[in-house]
């Protein structure tokens, strides 16, 4: 008896620490969700955005430069995944293991080990270890500075315009930096990728042996707390159900950082908080992000692939095809929050110039653009049938006069060839005629 109260007390005090630090806000209004949200966040920097449109859902001081930490590695990890086979194999180096800092993160890796790409790219974004990405930039580029020029090179390719990286881990440099705003660009591109989805999202890791380390006892958890159900047996108060990744970060100067995304029913959000005073502040700063953001939001389908949007006559057509029905190519699927859910949107169509007949069916004639809280959402039109060209008084006249002509020109060309063939029939008549008389 006494053990079953124990439980319930155990219980009931979990949640109500969930609850305090983890409260899920209410739907009645989505600037009512947002006054509250941006009480709450206390980390220096936050963004929110939805992952396939990349819009944006909130933020504060998305653009201002921050030091990144570990969340770096995000990064180097799509990099690897993308320029080599997970099988490739990468030898250790001593300045990859010697260059790291008393105080920085690694997996016991040794110097003169040959590693996979896979169990380096798992010891990199689970252990967070800062020799994995140094062995990472070297195999790919030859040094880590060398590999740093090509993250940047990377960086802009994404989108990033304030972002500048030195190394390969986010070990702090003055002159290693991002926002938040980069950092949920870089992340939006990575989790398209599915090894990288799969990696981060994996809870725990064991490095394989190898010669010069031959013992199994190289197994990590993942740093992230928002995947972990449990940690050590205990329950943990910043697991979030939704959560598929991405990367924790942390460093005096740069503060307690955090890259995460959630999927919950195929909506995802990703979140980036830099400059968190504390581990729990980085943790409930983005629960509270994601909890506004799947309370609020939600895709909904204006119009459906295939529908009728509009009729309009078509110059030069026949009667019986001017009237074209046009249909869209796409759906068009939005993404709104509770106070727009209602919006009655009026859509823009646009036609080609000087569109006439004839038009075949299937043909793109024009667009249809829908204005929908500061998106714009665009799809072609397409022509439900054939439409066939008018056939006026003066062109059809024309037709049959060409045609009685051709007709004309082709019994004169055999009455021609009749003609001259008598002729020559005759001709040979009368000179076998001569030759015989002859």
């Amino acid at each position: 008896m006494k053990t079953i109260k124990k439980l319930i007390k155990y219980f009931i005090i979990v949640f109500l620490i969930q609850s305090l630090c983890f409260p899920l806000l209410s739907s009645a209004s989505t600037k009512e969700d947002l006054a509250k949200l941006k009480s709450s966040v206390k980390s220096e920097a936050a963004i929110v955005i939805e992952a396939t449109t990349g819009k944006i859902i909130y933020s504060k001081n998305a653009n201002t430069i921050k030091y990144p930490a570990s969340t770096t590695k995000i990064l180097t990890a799509i990099i690897a995944i993308e320029e080599c086979s997970l099988d490739d194999m990468a030898l250790v180096s001593e300045y990859a293991v010697t260059s790291i800092p008393s105080g920085y993160t690694n997996a016991n890796i040794q110097v003169g080990e040959t590693l996979s790409i896979k169990d380096l790219l798992y010891a990199l974004m689970l252990a967070s270890a800062n020799e994995a990405a140094v062995v990472i930039a070297e195999h790919i580029s030859g040094s880590n500075s060398a590999f740093a020029d090509h993250m940047n090179e990377k960086a802009t390719q994404i989108g990033c315009k304030d972002t500048h990286f030195v190394n390969a881990n986010g070990m702090h440099n003055k002159s290693h930096y991002t926002t938040a705003y980069d950092m949920a660009l870089i992340t939006q591109y990575a989790m398209k990728n599915k090894i990288f989805r799969e990696i981060v999202s994996t809870t725990s890791y064991t490095l394989p042996a190898t010669k010069i380390y031959p013992y199994n006892s190289r197994t990590f958890t993942n740093t992230n707390s928002l995947i972990i159900v449990n940690k050590n047996n205990v329950s943990n108060n910043y697991y979030y159900p939704y959560a598929v990744g991405v990367k924790t970060g942390y460093t005096s100067p740069a503060g307690n950082c955090l890259v995460s995304a959630a999927n919950n029913n195929g909506l995802e959000f990703i979140t980036v908080i830099l400059g968190a005073k504390a581990k729990d502040v980085r943790y409930i700063d983005t629960i509270n992000l994601f909890n506004f953001a799947f309370n609020n939001y939600s895709f909904i389908k204006l119009k459906s692939k295939n529908n009728s949007v509009t009729n309009i006559e078509v110059e030069n057509a026949s009667d019986d095809t001017k009237k074209l029905n046009l249909l869209i190519n796409s759906d068009i699927i939005v993404l709104s929050n509770i106070d727009n859910r209602n919006s009655n949107v009026e859509p823009k169509i646009t036609l080609k110039d000087n569109l006439s007949a004839p038009i075949v069916k299937g043909e793109v004639v024009g667009s249809i653009t829908y204005e929908f809280d500061g998106d714009t959402y665009k799809a072609d039109l397409i022509a439900s049938s054939d439409v066939e060209r008018k056939v006026d008084f003066i062109y059809s006249l024309c037709i049959k006069i060409l045609i009685i002509s051709f007709i004309l020109l082709f019994i004169t060309g055999i009455l021609i060839k009749r003609k001259l063939k008598v002729k020559n029939i005759s001709k040979k008549r009368r000179h076998l005629y001569k030759s015989k008389g002859a």
